[in-house]
């Protein structure tokens, strides 16, 4: 299954890509478990003045840069938490049942609109109740999948 991570806005911190550089390859490096490969997309942020607008811009973004993944996972704060075991469990089922592509789509400041968390989400799935940077979230995200395929695949990684 392949794992596309859609983003808005585009990473400015050095410290924050070098980390999300090592998890990458890491996980392309990693052993074959049905699960790669594992891609960024970054999407420019709108522009537009209203909430609305941007969070309805971002959106169309998001989903034409994943229109060929059959599953989509959004991310937000309110959204179903998981543990990494859980999350990794949730990613294995859909790999079983024959899932060809995922999307993890990470929002803009401004979040997702709610028929993008509602209906048109597979799961909404939040790293935590609290609020995160943009940087720091999509580096936590790039960790977790990659301790997802490290626990799918036996490795002491997590030791849990």
């Amino acid at each position: 299954m392949r794992l596309v991570i859609a983003a808005i806005g585009r990473l400015k911190d050095d410290g924050e890509r070098a980390i999300i550089a090592r998890y990458m390859k890491r996980v392309s490096s990693g052993k074959v478990i049905g699960i790669s490969p594992v891609t960024i997309e970054e999407l420019p942020e709108s522009r537009a003045g209203e909430t609305n607008a941007r969070q309805a811009d971002e959106a169309a973004r998001l989903l034409h840069a994943t229109a060929d993944c059959d599953l989509r996972i959004v991310l937000d704060e309110r959204g179903r938490l998981m543990s990494s075991a859980e999350f990794a469990e949730y990613l294995g089922a859909r790999r079983d049942e024959g899932v060809k592509s995922a999307a993890l789509l990470v929002g803009g400041p401004d979040g997702h609109p709610a028929s993008l968390t509602g209906k048109g989400a597979h799961l909404t799935l939040s790293l935590g109740r609290m609020t995160l940077p943009h940087g720091l979230a999509r580096v936590v995200l790039v960790e977790q999948v990659y301790r997802a395929i490290t626990i799918l695949s036996g490795h002491p990684y997590h030791r849990a």
